[in-house]
């Protein structure tokens, strides 16, 4: 280097002159500084294009996973109308098993709405509003949607509920209540407060009712219940008593033989015992009664008429 100068020596082989390159400093700095900016715009340069491609592929992801979003509300918003379908059909079968119940029918405003319910806001306070504001919306409905069937099913599901219970409670009320004449026979001495006892032979409550029927016949219960009395009682002789729940009793007098025994659970028509003349009575019969709350009631009240044979 010869003041701020700068030689270079250029050697290609053996047998090849020497070549002398001279460059001021000053130029030397300039090349490197062109140089160097070439090389930050190459990378500059690159650096742009790759990011352009991987924008581009990052824009084909996304919309690539747009579309199958897309896909998928539209299968969610078939599978509510589908379900909405369901439900309707499950109202309608509400309505008739309600009637059959003794309820009333619930309004189809309030059903429909599923009786209120918290909010779901609004499609705006979404963070994907400002991304995609048509496809929040579009989520957004599908949510309501689902809360508002949801809150529905509920509702249908507490009144087919209420509804099970009253038909059960009703339908145990029916097999509860005495219905049958306990034994076939005739009708021999009526439900009295003052009837002339054919044995004392004066004036004396009947709280029941008399059937005569050959020794021996079968006595069935009245209604379904759980025997609570099956032995002997005073004036009444082999006795079998039932409680039907729901406030009925019913009592079997002057049986010849016990068959169903305390404890027992029985159910309407079945043979719980056979006619006798036991206790105080002047032949075989059966002496029958029913009482409502231990309150003693004409048990003709509570026997098909059918069944009666005076």
């Amino acid at each position: 280097m010869t003041g701020d100068r700068w030689t270079f020596l250029v050697m290609r082989g053996q047998d090849d002159p020497v070549q002398q390159y001279s460059l001021s400093s000053r130029t030397l700095r300039l090349a490197a500084g062109v140089g160097l900016v070439a090389c930050i715009m190459f990378v500059v340069s690159a650096v742009f294009i790759g990011a352009g491609t991987f924008n581009r592929m990052q824009a084909q992801n996304l919309q690539v996973r747009n579309n199958a979003l897309e896909d998928e509300l539209a299968q969610f918003q078939t599978r509510i109308a589908d379900l909405e379908h369901t439900l309707d059909r499950v109202a309608e079968n509400d309505a008739h098993f309600r009637n059959l119940a003794g309820l009333e029918i619930i309004d189809p405003e309030v059903l429909q709405a599923g009786v209120g319910g918290p909010g779901l806001g609004v499609p705006e306070s979404s963070p994907l509003w400002a991304t995609d504001s048509i496809t929040t919306k579009r989520i957004h409905a599908t949510g309501y949607d689902l809360s508002a069937l949801e809150r529905r099913a509920r509702l249908l599901s507490e009144s087919l509920a209420e509804a099970t219970d009253s038909v059960r409670n009703h339908r145990d009320l029916l097999e509860s209540t005495p219905s049958i004449l306990p034994t076939q026979g005739w009708l021999s001495s009526r439900f009295s407060q003052s009837r002339m006892h054919p044995v004392h032979n004066r004036p004396l409550p009947h709280e029941g009712i008399d059937v005569s029927a050959p020794m021996g016949a079968p006595i069935m219960a009245a209604a379904k219940g759980r025997v609570i009395r099956s032995g002997w009682l005073v004036g009444y002789g082999l006795t079998v008593e039932i409680d039907h729940g729901f406030g009925f009793t019913t009592l079997y007098g002057h049986a010849s033989k016990l068959i169903a025994q305390v404890g027992d659970e029985v159910t309407r028509g079945q043979v719980i015992a056979q006619v006798g003349d036991t206790g105080i009575t002047t032949s075989p019969n059966l002496h029958y009664e029913v009482k409502v709350n231990g309150v003693a009631q004409d048990p003709s009240r509570f026997i098909l008429p059918d069944h009666i044979r005076n």
